[in-house]
């Protein structure tokens, strides 16, 4: 049977691992497809080449489906999130001055304490805090936000957030251009090795177990080509229970390091891998739990009280009717596709695409396909819940 030729983009990200894997080991192949990957300069770059259909699928960061669904950023477009291809993964890092004045004021950087940090950070802040971000419509900016905000000592005027393109997150902290960022790994890791940074938190440690990537991909284009979205479903599904299991990580490393794909050395690599971060350069490597998921507990699913999560984030930037928006994210994360996709494979999927987020504070067996499932945890540092039939 002859393949089907899929293009799909991405940014050079160790969560594009499993795009990457998918295609290295042949789990696309497997599917019928003849998957081509392009790498990406830039977020925005990917969002338009995916809106005028010069790619099929994109590697893409989990508020974007739903932002542009809603009309916001470059050319408006339905976009569907097939799956979610990583959760958690991003760190949050402040430059070599900053983090000195913070410890001459008694922090201690334990890498998992977001309240003192958010604390000592704004103590010592003498002007606004300009922060970077790989992209206006992100989990970085929303977790940012979601943690900051939640500091008595924060007002809006004390922050300044702009975009970042990740790898040039390190340059912007060496020429001072950045007093605070928050990017997914390896560029974190990158920032610390090439500008003396410090990385002060983990994203996991302000939600941890927030959507970070997505398949997304053209409603329109989804409707046309159901076998093409429910074969790279499955083949990403494949590709990410195979990162997931500790013995293949060297072989992971060693496939992304290659040029034609992250094209960087595998130790920058290797911290989001094997979730051992330094936190400052010269320091040993620690391993911080849940760093980066790409498929345990259900990861891949998309659930709809996610994306609710996230419209009603951007409903309140842009002053948007909250239950219109809940709605088009809703519709945007595509867990009945999913579960058509994963049906052959007999996987014990959720027993419901929706669940209120930030409940389970430790892992939970809940109803599956099969009977049940462990989920969780997946906690705000701030002990708040979402209900998406609900408040916040």
């Amino acid at each position: 049977m002859k393949s089907i030729q899929v293009q799909c983009g991405y940014l050079p990200l160790v969560d594009s691992a499993p795009l990457i894997i998918a295609k290295e080991l042949k789990f696309a192949a497997q599917e019928g497809l003849d998957l081509t990957l392009q790498k990406q300069p830039s977020w925005s770059a990917l969002r338009d080449r995916l809106a005028f259909g010069h790619i099929d699928f994109a590697h893409m960061l989990s508020p974007m489906p739903i932002a542009m669904s809603l009309g916001l950023g470059g050319l408006p477009n339905r976009i569907d999130a097939l799956m979610v291809m990583s959760v958690n993964g991003t760190v949050i890092g402040v430059s070599s001055a900053l983090n000195q004045k913070m410890l001459g004021a008694g922090w201690e950087n334990t890498f998992d304490d977001p309240k003192a940090t958010s604390k000592a950070l704004l103590a010592v802040a003498d002007r606004p805090l300009r922060i970077g971000v790989p992209f206006p419509f992100s989990m970085h900016r929303m977790l940012l936000e979601t943690w900051l905000t939640q500091d008595p000592a924060f007002s809006p005027d004390r922050i300044e957030v702009v975009t970042v393109p990740p790898p040039q997150m390190a340059q912007a902290v060496t020429d001072g251009a950045l007093d605070v960022f928050c990017v997914g790994e390896p560029w974190g890791s990158v920032a610390l090795q090439q500008s003396d940074a410090s990385l002060i938190l983990p994203g996991s440690s302000i939600w941890e177990f927030a959507p970070e990537k997505v398949l997304g991909v053209r409603h329109d284009w989804a409707e046309a080509n159901p076998t093409a979205c429910r074969a790279m479903i499955r083949a990403l599904y494949k590709a990410a229970r195979w990162l997931n299991l500790p013995e293949n990580t060297p072989l992971a490393v060693e496939i992304l390091a290659r040029s034609q794909h992250l094209d960087l050395p595998d130790h920058a690599i290797d911290p989001a891998l094997t979730g051992r971060i330094a936190t400052y350069s010269g320091q040993d490597a620690k391993l911080t739990a849940g760093f980066l998921n790409f498929h345990n507990k259900a990861a891949n699913f998309p659930w709809r009280s996610q994306a609710s999560w996230i419209a009603d984030v951007i409903a309140r930037w842009h002053g948007f009717d909250r239950a219109a928006s809940r709605e088009t994210a809703r519709a945007c994360f595509r867990s009945d596709l999913y579960r058509e996709a994963l049906a052959p494979l007999g996987v014990n999927l959720p027993g419901a695409s929706e669940k209120v987020e930030g409940a389970m504070a430790t892992s939970v067996a809940v109803a599956s396909t099969m009977g049940q499932m462990i989920l969780g945890p997946d906690r705000f540092f701030s002990g708040a819940t979402f209900d998406f039939e609900g408040e916040e």
